[in-house]
């Protein structure tokens, strides 16, 4: 009865998500199965958690309808973005059912880390102006991955914060372990899109993107990173960071 409850309200919210534009069809199936998982295993505490980061993700994505940086809408996200985002969270979540109460909090630290993103994201690019490399403290491109702003970085604790007070105030994790989670998941991938993810080039267009096609048309072709790690790849690996280190910040004084 949990599951099939679970797989019901999953279904509805991937449909609302779906007409409101938060979602394509591939991404609303996708949400159904990371919410039924949460749902089945975590039950409405979890669900609770999952939308403190879905909601306010949805709504900046939606609200900002940007253009991508390489010129393509991109407010709907599909399935790989949303696997990408609440995959870990899912299997954490599973993992708390099975073995134990760390991974519970590994699992409201991998949403933490995934609202951080979303919120540096979203709001950097609206309000913060022109982001510097977390690296070398350069100037980058508006949107392009690795780059940070004050206003991001501000909106990053922010959207880990919200992840953690919900998870403290329901008593799944300590606000401080979900909080130091989520932005260690947020640095993480700043790091990762500033040294490991691929950056490829335009030669029609003659400039940088992250995409294989550019919005043009035309094939690009790796310019610098790693090629088969692209902005979901770095979002798997930021979520994972901040499970990790919210399950090991329960072990800290």
């Amino acid at each position: 009865m949990t599951i099939a409850l679970g797989f019901a309200l999953a279904i509805v919210i991937g449909l609302l998500a779906y007409r409101a534009g938060a979602l394509d069809g591939s991404g609303a199936i996708a949400a159904t199965a990371v919410g039924t998982a949460v749902f089945a295993t975590q039950g409405w505490v979890g669900a609770t958690v999952l939308l403190a980061f879905f909601i306010p993700a949805s709504a900046l994505s939606h609200l900002s309808r940007r253009a991508a940086v390489d010129g393509e809408q991109n407010a709907r996200r599909n399935a790989a973005q949303v696997l990408a985002n609440g995959g870990i969270a899912a299997v954490c979540a599973v993992g708390a059912a099975a073995i134990g109460p760390p991974f519970a909090a590994g699992f409201a630290g991998a949403f933490a880390a995934a609202a951080a993103d979303t919120c540096a994201t979203e709001i950097g690019m609206r309000f913060g102006g022109a982001p510097v490399s977390l690296v070398n403290f350069r100037r980058v491109a508006a949107g392009r991955s690795g780059g940070v702003t004050i206003a991001g970085t501000l909106a990053s604790v922010a959207g880990a914060a919200i992840v953690a007070a919900i998870a403290s105030a329901f008593h799944l994790a300590p606000f401080r372990a979900v909080a130091v989670g989520g932005v260690a998941g947020a640095v993480a991938d700043s790091l990762l899109g500033a040294t490991l993810q691929s950056v490829r080039w335009c030669p029609v267009c003659r400039c940088e993107c992250e995409a294989s096609r550019h919005f043009c048309g035309s094939a690009t072709s790796l310019r610098r990173g790693v090629g088969w790690i692209q902005n979901d790849a770095v979002n798997v690996a930021a979520t994972l960071c901040g499970a990790i280190v919210t399950m090991l910040a329960l072990r800290s004084p």
